[in-house]
């Protein structure tokens, strides 16, 4: 135990300045991780350029290179070399370090990246004549003439040579790629009126186009919506809801999928505060909390959602990538996505996701044999029909001497009124009860299959939760209070939300040093463990700075009911019974899935059905 650390010297230990190379090398380990942070950093640089084209070309995952090219405003001769020293920027005077209006602030990107690697800068300003810098492991060049028409040309190589030790530490060609491939497609969300072009140049000449996003016209959400088409695919924005709320300062806008176009990871959730990229753990606690209600657990919603808000309302340099924002007032960004995204669901009504009736469809195609033929039949008259019908009827070879061509007409039968139009219906007019369970309604232009079981379900719950809400949360005096010891700290973090849980019909009060006292419990919990919903309470404040564990449950318990108190599979339904509870699906918000995010209908248009059969 007394043996001497062997990082601490026997000697006194001498204090001495760093070397500008060994600074900028330790900076570089906090603004470049790997080759997509440094394109990152480029991009974002000819973004507040100005640029409205950007290219950017990489070999082997970035590792040898690195070129973004761009059509921004570029850089004049005389500023090349004060561009590549530490803390030199022309996006910030230096005086307020809150009003941040660009992606780059702190002057460190450019000299961080010559430190470790080989850049070379083109740039020609509009009025100057074009040049040429170069710094090669934090040994700058001279500026010298170069050929260029305009806009900055940044070439990086060689990443990390000058510390071998960083690139035991870079991952496969191909992950590096996936990763700069993200990031390019992060930053093409943020801004969908500026083109982008990335490139694999592995091996030399001209590559091949790995990512190709062109310049978006019309207004904001048109624009959104086509660039997040290019990127997030057809099926995401065909099935995306248009995001536009506001709150004391905050404004959110975006696209957010429907609860039945769910993934598997929170692969597809991309926020951006400000246009900038951002991975912040608040934001995406408060997008769970959103669909928490409408989805399992395993599954995770699918968005692109951007908050937009007076610079000095959130603080980006709280890390040197800038990956990280803090709210001045978290509650209300959070808020604001939470209301923003159950409004926008109620909205939407019974609506389901396209992706359903394309799996059903594709469950139904059979294997092809061989060779398509396609047959198709023309409608036959009402004479062709009669004479068809005589052909087929017992005793035709009798009656073939007396064939006549002369067809009597048909009349044709009269069709019997409906009681229900379905064109006028969004879930159309019921029409069979297959199995027990399943409702096939007619639309105007198709067919509707439902999951009356499911759908009833939703019914139910929604109607509880309307209920609870108007009535309240019915609570429960314990005989005698559960007292839970806490640290000061907790107690005090708990004790902040005591009126809001007090409304779920958990009350609590402060009982001395770190301890509080549990005096009620909701009523529809029944006998539950006070301490441990506490403990998992604040377990969710440390971890997202909100709580939602005593609405779950009291939520999965109306879940519970509303399943134990819908129509169960099994039951014959009659028409009107049937059609009553697709007009209260119309009616009901949410009412496209289940309680677990299922689908609760399936609809297929006419025009699918007929391709089954090969009548088009």
């Amino acid at each position: 135990m007394n043996t001497p650390s062997p990082n601490i010297s026997q000697t006194r230990p001498v204090i001495r300045q760093l070397d500008d190379a060994a600074i900028n090398r330790i900076a570089a380990g906090e603004v470049v991780e790997r080759p997509a942070s440094a394109v990152k950093e480029l991009v974002e640089n000819a973004l507040d350029a100005g640029a409205r084209r950007i290219e950017v070309a990489y070999a082997d995952g970035g590792k040898t290179l690195i070129r973004v090219s761009d059509d921004g405003c570029g850089i004049a001769p005389g500023d090349l070399p004060l561009a590549l020293s530490r803390h030199a920027t022309s996006k910030i005077d230096g005086s307020d370090l809150l009003n941040i209006h660009t992606f780059g602030f702190r002057g460190e990107a450019l000299p961080s990246l010559g430190a470790v690697g080989r850049l070379t800068i083109i740039s020609r300003a509009e009025g100057e004549e074009a040049a040429e810098i170069g710094v090669s492991g934090g040994q700058m060049g001279k500026v010298k003439p170069a050929a260029l028409n305009g806009g900055t040309t940044v070439t990086l190589r060689d990443l990390f040579y000058a510390t071998p030790a960083r690139l035991k530490f870079m991952r496969t060609d191909r992950a590096e790629a996936q990763a700069i491939t993200d990031i390019v497609k992060r930053l093409a969300m943020a801004e969908p009126f500026v083109a982008f072009t990335l490139r694999d140049v592995s091996g030399g000449g001209e590559g091949r186009v790995t990512f190709r996003a062109d310049a978006e016209t019309g207004d904001l959400f048109d624009a959104l919506h086509g660039r997040l088409a290019r990127i997030l695919g057809a099926e995401f924005a065909d099935n995306a809801l248009k995001i536009d709320a506001e709150r004391d300062g905050l404004h959110m806008t975006g696209y957010a999928a429907l609860p039945t176009y769910s993934r598997g990871s929170g692969v597809a959730q991309y926020l951006f505060v400000n246009g900038r990229p951002v991975r912040d753990k608040m934001m995406i606690g408060a997008l769970r909390a959103a669909y928490m209600d409408v989805l399992s657990r395993d599954r995770h919603p699918a968005a692109a959602l951007f908050i937009d808000c007076d610079p000095t309302l959130v603080d980006v340099n709280v890390h040197p990538a800038k990956s990280e924002v803090r709210f001045r007032d978290p509650g209300v960004a959070r808020g604001l996505i939470v209301s923003g995204l159950r409004h926008a669901l109620a909205e939407a009504g019974h609506r389901a996701s396209t992706t359903v009736a394309g799996a059903t469809l594709g469950a139904m195609r059979p294997e092809p044999a061989g060779p398509a033929r396609v047959y198709q039949m023309d409608r036959p008259s009402a004479q062709a029909r009669a004479a068809a019908y005589r052909a087929q009827a017992p005793g035709f070879a009798e009656m073939a001497g007396d064939y006549s061509a002369r067809v009597e007409p048909v009349a044709e039968p009269q069709p019997q009124p409906e009681e229900t139009a379905p064109q006028d219906l969004p879930l159309g007019a019921a029409r069979a009860h297959l199995h027990e369970n399943y409702i096939v309604a007619q639309t105007r232009d198709g067919m509707v299959i439902v999951d009356a079981h499911a759908a009833h379900e939703r019914l139910v719950y929604e109607k509880l939760k309307r209920q609870m809400a108007e009535n309240g949360v019915a609570s429960q005096a314990l005989l005698i209070p559960d007292i839970v010891d806490l640290s000061e700290g907790d107690a005090a973090r708990l004790l902040e939300l005591a009126d809001d849980l007090a409304r779920l019909g958990l009350v609590i009060e402060p009982f001395g040093g770190g301890a509080v006292a549990v005096r009620e419990t909701p009523a529809i919990l029944g006998q539950c463990d006070a301490r441990a919903m506490v403990l998992d309470i604040l377990d969710e404040l440390a971890d997202q700075g909100d709580s939602t564990t005593v609405k779950a449950r009291i939520e999965a318990i109306l879940s519970r009911v509303a399943c134990h108190g819908s129509v169960r599979t099994g039951r014959r339904l009659q028409a009107d019974e049937m059609n009553a509870l697709l007009r209260e699906m119309e009616a009901t918000p949410l009412s496209g899935q289940c309680n677990h995010g299922r689908p609760t209908y399936v609809e297929l248009k006419l025009a699918d059905i007929e391709r089954l059969f090969g009548r088009t």
